[in-house]
């Protein structure tokens, strides 16, 4: 592993869920304008189903988000239930 400055943004895909954006960097917002961040790492959801866009709400965990294809003839519902 290498040394890092603290503020060198790094995005991490988290296994069946978000992606992780930390360091210093901004988000900015379909208009341009730069959305707030209260922290320093955020949450940017992957699913496409979060109310609270571009950031997760944890609706991937309701939803039975993957991110590893599914096996023919599954669906979510299935999968969730495992």
């Amino acid at each position: 592993m290498t040394d890092r400055d603290d503020d060198e943004p790094v995005l991490v895909a988290y296994p069946d869920g978000p992606f992780l954006l930390r360091g210093n960097v901004k988000v900015v917002g379909p208009d341009g304008q730069e959305l707030p961040r209260r922290r320093r790492t955020v949450a940017l959801c992957r699913c496409g189903k979060s109310t609270l866009k571009p950031y997760c709400d944890g609706t991937h965990k309701l939803i039975g988000f993957r991110t590893e294809p599914e096996e023919p003839g599954r669906d979510a519902r299935d999968a969730a239930a495992d």
